[in-house]
């Protein structure tokens, strides 16, 4: 089997990781310009000031994307680029970069996949409350109608957001991202509510203004099983499944929040502030919604927590790797010894990926799915000034194979995303990890160098995919 013609072969980035220029021609300052210099939060005291300077170079990067064949391009938009203090003046320095970002691609042939929302806030918002507080749901659709009739002439899909559940739990529940809150499960499950009711907004705005496009949002895809055959096991793989996928899912695709975690919400004295006519807004849009777009990387293996400890939450033990008690203690996740890790502790199982997508048609039925990133954190090793990244070959050639599967089985899958185009800044852990088709060379003037796995990855476009 081949790929067909209208499963689109592409690559991802994101806005505070690759671009730099970070208080050139107008841009605001961010949530991450201001938390990222906070001594402690990053390794290394890593930074998006230049990162990989794309903001300059982005003509070189896009010239060897298109070497490469990509068929899109999945990047996502600055807010405070844009609009410098989330709200009033718009920054046409800003329009006119991510203007020559779309025509760039376009002169390739290359689609444009735009990310609204990829985790960098203007620190102003942020000042105010962020998620927590409601003004910026208001001021997030105001932005959002901005970027639509900027660029919505040329581009045709859209995501919202990306991976609320990271920037809504590191940010509220450990700690590791902004704005930096500890424990607090009143204000984690209100940034997830109104991140959801801005989605919800979102969409509805842009299908008024009809410019024919599609728009969804994107999720991490982590899909929960039991460590073994006993019954509380496989209760916490459900309750794992329960917080962790269907809270973030449902209220997209089903348009409400499912009652096994509005049940829970109630019993522990939790307070949402959401309104009638909010819950509605989220039930109308979700007819609205053309697609999921999912992140994964690796499921989760579960047990039920019966151990008393209090886990301090911090940026070493946020890095995704199996080990930690849920945020309410009911389950814990866990490394087996049967299972293949990266070196980052991350678990490699792209047949639990295909195990997952069954589990979200069987909930959701035949919904459009893309794969908006996946991929290998590695650290390449360079021989012979080659960058021979041949494990991260084999990582994304057997989810390639586990995607290909899944449409033969008639999971609605219309393309694939591997994170990185690029080597970009991780938010927490630096240049170490790398995850790129392109290495960039940080002692060499940020150099770009095509790794063995881009050639790979032109040859898996260039044939669909057929020797997979």
């Amino acid at each position: 089997m081949k790929f067909a013609k209208d499963f689109l072969f592409g690559a991802a980035s994101a806005s505070y990781q690759v671009e730099g220029a970070w208080n050139e021609d107008g841009k605001g300052i961010s949530n991450w310009d201001v938390f990222s210099k906070i001594p402690g939060k990053t390794f290394e005291g890593t930074n998006g000031d230049i990162a990989i300077d794309h903001y300059h170079r982005y003509k070189e990067d896009i010239k060897l994307m298109a070497e490469m064949g990509l068929e899109s391009y999945r990047f996502s938009i600055s807010w405070p680029r844009i609009i410098p203090n989330g709200v009033g003046e718009v920054n046409q320095k800003g329009i006119e970069f991510y203007n020559n970002i779309i025509n760039e691609c376009l002169s390739y042939g290359i689609v444009p996949f735009v990310t609204l929302y990829h985790w960098d806030m203007p620190q102003v918002l942020e000042e105010k409350g962020g998620w927590i507080n409601k003004e910026t749901i208001d001021a997030f659709l105001n932005y959002s109608e901005v970027c639509y009739k900027a660029f919505g002439d040329r581009v045709k899909h859209w995501i919202t957001f990306n991976e609320t559940v990271v920037f809504c739990g590191l940010g509220y529940l450990a700690g590791a991202h902004p704005p930096a809150i500890v424990g607090d499960l009143n204000k984690y499950f209100q940034a997830t509510h109104n991140v959801f009711l801005a989605h919800a907004k979102s969409i509805e705005l842009y299908k008024s203004l009809k410019q024919y496009g599609e728009i969804g949002i994107t999720h991490v895809f982590s899909p929960a099983f039991s460590i073994d055959n006993k019954e509380e096991n496989i209760i916490a793989a459900k309750h794992a499944n329960e917080i962790d996928t269907n809270w973030y899912y449902d209220p997209i695709l089903k348009g409400e929040y499912p009652k096994y975690v509005v049940d829970i919400i109630e019993q522990k004295g939790i307070k949402i502030d959401w309104t009638d006519e909010e819950l509605q807004i989220i039930k109308r849009a979700s007819d609205k919604n053309d697609f999921i777009g999912l992140n994964y990387y690796q499921p989760q293996r579960v047990m039920k927590n019966n151990m008393d400890e209090e886990v301090e939450r911090n940026r070493e033990n946020s890095t995704g790797a199996p080990g930690n008690p849920s945020f309410d203690g009911f389950y814990r996740t866990v490394k087996m010894n049967d299972k293949k890790y990266t070196k980052w502790g991350w678990e490699i199982s792209p047949e639990a990926f295909l195990e997952g997508l069954r589990m979200l048609k069987g909930r959701y039925g035949d919904i459009k799915i893309y794969i908006t990133e996946n991929g290998l954190g590695d650290e390449d090793p360079i021989i012979e000034d080659e960058i021979v990244d041949i494990p991260r070959i084999k990582f994304i050639e057997t989810h390639l194979k586990a995607v290909k599967n899944a449409i033969e089985e008639g999971i609605n899958l219309k393309g694939y995303y591997a994170w990185s185009v690029i080597d970009l800044l991780s938010w927490l852990n630096g240049y170490k990890k790398q995850y790129g088709f392109i290495y960039v060379d940080h002692k060499n003037d940020l150099a770009r160098k095509k790794k063995a796995s881009f050639y790979w990855y032109k040859h898996i476009i260039e044939t669909r995919g057929e020797d997979i």
